[in-house]
């Protein structure tokens, strides 16, 4: 039961509609509409999924759309069929062929440990 709670994952069908904050520590799989706040480890946003508001994540997987001001601290995709517009702070991004992005990138220092590392001056 315990591993239940920390891997937890939400899941917004075809068709639904949510407005307000999510927390969730494990995956949260979109495939309908959500407006409002986002805190997860891992977004997974499917073909189908609107997604906006005041996006946080670890990993965020975008196949429809997201929008407004997202956080990835890890590793955001967006696939062929992905658009995602707004303010993004993310440390690595990859684009698929296709897929879309509109607005302002910053992308900001990995932390030690991470797969990938930053392209920064080296220390004295």
């Amino acid at each position: 039961m315990a591993d239940e709670v920390t891997h937890s994952s939400l899941m917004i069908g075809e068709g639904v509609v949510f407005t307000g904050t999510i927390h969730a520590h494990g995956t949260a799989n979109i495939n309908g509409t959500v407006n409002g706040e986002i805190n997860v480890s891992d977004l997974q946003i499917g073909p189908k999924g609107n997604v906006a508001g005041k996006i946080e994540a670890k990993v965020i997987d975008v196949h429809g759309l997201l929008s407004d001001n997202i956080l990835c601290h890890d590793h955001i995709l967006i696939h062929r069929t992905g658009s995602v517009s707004g303010q993004l702070d993310y440390s690595d991004i990859e684009i698929e062929r296709g897929g879309q992005f509109k607005g302002n990138m910053v992308q900001h220092a990995n932390k030690p440990g991470n797969k990938s590392q930053d392209t920064q001056t080296p220390k004295k």
